[in-house]
């Protein structure tokens, strides 16, 4: 087939009532003019890409679209005509290809040696999916609850003030971007399309065909769940086994041999939520698909000695503006069309302290959520339904911080965990592994505080924010977090270096988005959970011992919570790549297990 792109053609060719159809014989027609072929010598038209440039007076559809012509034998040589036309390519091969499969008996012949997955978000399900796919029968453990259970828990949070430290925006099945707004794009590298896998699976599992082609595909919250069911019933129907309320406490390591300093992993110690019981679970290949809130688990990996190193991450609150402003701002007198729907934007500044502040996580038509954790810290994060139809938009505006903003002191460490955990003694300037967590930490309670010390969260107004003024009332825009919000002076619960930045990036903002800096527009804070503060340690694919940890052999960390993904799609993609390299390792366990065969 023949990949085109960049085709244009205008609003008319389009049906408004009905999102999904596509003007096929329109395509078909403009394939063919761009190719020099008549359209009946085009047999199908399949759209791979479609979006919108709203720029001019008419409003066009751009698309990219897969053509297979009625003579197969004519695509090499219009391709060979055609090569130095970037828009027209041959249609790559997206369909994934396990590397490896396992024999028939795997499971029962190696009971010892299945491979466990640790984490039920979006890394962890690929992961196992990836190794059930290949007949890897992987024991899936997570710390929360099933989704909807876990559903429930969140809502009583947002409702009723009520937080369980285990079942949260962060700890459950579905992971932390079950509570967003689904977005399912990336600006990832990924030369073999596994994102391409991650799409057509949650299209499989009940979400909306339209991700396969959407130019910023999205599920939304309510439809993420059931698609979170329906890839647990594919693990398992493929010999998997979840288990849930199963919190990893501890790792079972041989001895250090040789001198070396890398250890092998025999297995792991599981702590049931429910009973407490603590029970040790042999396994030496274990993917550590960890959510970025893990912080215990953080701890005792520090602890036992696994290679972590501190990363940075960004510090902010979210925006709320009205939708309809962002709408007119962006798609000026084509607001409101609903082929467009609700608008979104992403946004930097480079400040005037040198620091960089940019919107994150963008959720249009949505409302901003509590998602803490942990008790006495309030944090917030954005969500969106399928339909973006609520009154607001919302962002988080953040400013970038490296680990000299990290604290140092044991005092700070203390306050954080109840342990210096060997902070004093480093030296050089050296930064602890998990000195993000303090930060975090600090700037979480201190919300808290200001917000009154019951899960409210302090909020402010951009005109008082930018005067350098508490607030005290709301103006047009009505903030959406749940379970409320108190009228405060952000600059009390986040660094000055931050509020400097945002208070310089609000203006320049505006300047791209007219009305970015309305008075009325409500800042909530804090955002502080943007992106992992650790990196565990793990080696590159190109190693004897690819994806793993580079100091503890077996262990694969892998995902957001490891410092290798950001979103959905991107720890989704991770998720496959480690289950692979964890499928090779075991291929060297089992003689009937064979590579597949290139294709």
């Amino acid at each position: 087939m023949i990949r085109i792109t960049d085709i244009r053609l205008p609003l008319d060719r389009l049906d408004p009532a009905d999102l999904a159809a596509h003007p096929i014989a329109a395509l078909r027609e403009a394939a063919g003019e761009r190719l020099g072929l008549a359209p009946q010598a085009i047999v199908q038209v399949t759209v791979f890409k479609r979006s919108f440039d709203a720029r001019r007076a008419g409003l066009l559809a751009v698309y990219s679209v897969d053509v297979a012509l009625v003579d197969p034998a004519q695509e090499a040589d219009l391709l060979s005509k055609t090569q130095h036309d970037s828009h027209i390519q041959s249609t790559p091969n997206m369909a994934w290809q396990p590397p490896v499969r396992a024999s028939a008996d795997w499971a029962e012949r190696h009971r010892q040696a299945r491979p466990v997955v640790v984490g039920c978000g979006p890394c962890g399900l690929f992961a196992a999916l990836t190794l059930a796919q290949m007949g890897f029968a992987p024991i899936v453990l997570e710390r929360g609850k099933p989704v909807r259970e876990r559903t429930r828990d969140t809502w009583g949070l947002w409702r009723h003030g009520t937080l369980d430290p285990e079942s949260n925006v962060q700890f459950g099945e579905g992971g932390a971007g079950l509570f967003s707004d689904g977005k399912l794009y990336s600006q990832i590298r990924d030369p073999r399309y596994l994102g391409r896998k991650v799409l057509t699976e949650f299209v499989q599992a009940g979400a909306p065909e339209d991700i396969l082609w959407a130019a910023h595909p999205h599920v939304g919250t309510f439809r993420l769940v059931k698609v979170v069911e329906n890839l647990r019933a594919r693990i398992t129907a493929l010999g998997g086994e979840i288990r849930f309320h199963q919190r990893v406490v501890d790792l079972l390591l041989e001895p250090e041999r040789n001198g070396h300093a890398e250890q092998d992993l025999r297995g792991i110690v599981v702590e049931d939520q429910e009973t407490g019981e603590r029970t040790e679970l042999p396994a030496r290949q274990v993917v550590l698909a960890l959510g970025h809130s893990a912080r215990d688990t953080f701890v005792m990996l520090h602890q036992r000695g696994v290679a972590l190193a501190a990363k940075p991450f960004s510090i902010g609150a979210r925006i709320e503006h009205p939708q309809s402003l962002i709408d007119r701002a962006r798609w000026g007198r084509h607001a409101g069309n609903r082929l467009l729907g609700a608008a979104d934007y992403r946004l930097t500044h480079h400040a005037c302290n040198d620091r960089t502040a940019y919107s994150f996580c963008m959720c249009p038509g949505g409302t901003v959520v509590a998602a803490t954790s942990e008790t006495g810290r309030v944090v917030t994060n954005g969500m969106s339904q399928y339909s973006r139809a609520e009154r607001n938009a919302n962002a988080a505006l953040v400013v970038g911080l490296g680990t000299a903003d990290f604290p140092a002191s044991p005092a700070t460490f203390e306050a954080a965990f109840g342990s210096s955990l060997g902070v004093a003694a480093l030296t050089g300037g050296q930064v602890h592994p998990l000195a993000g967590i303090v930060l975090q930490r600090e700037l979480e309670t201190q919300a808290f505080q200001l917000g009154g010390g019951s899960y409210r969260a302090p909020a402010q107004r951009v005109g008082d924010f930018l005067a350098g003024r508490a607030s005290t009332q709301w103006g047009d825009v009505i903030p959406s977090y749940q379970p409320g919000v108190q009228p405060a002076d952000l600059r009390q619960a986040l660094p000055d270096w931050a509020c400097t930045a945002l208070a310089d990036a609000l203006p320049a903002f505006a300047r791209q988005i007219h009305g970015f800096d309305l008075p009325d527009a409500v800042l909530t804070g804090v955002e502080t959970r943007t992106s992992s503060p650790v990196n565990i340690r793990r080696n590159g694919e190109e190693a004897g011992a690819p994806l793993q940890s580079v100091n503890v052999r077996g262990l694969y960390p892998a995902g957001e919570g490891a410092g290798y993904a950001g979103g959905i799609l991107s720890a989704g993609v991770d998720g496959i790549r480690v289950g692979e390299a964890v499928a090779r390792a075991l291929m060297l366990t089992d003689s009937n297990a064979m590579p597949c065969p290139e294709k």
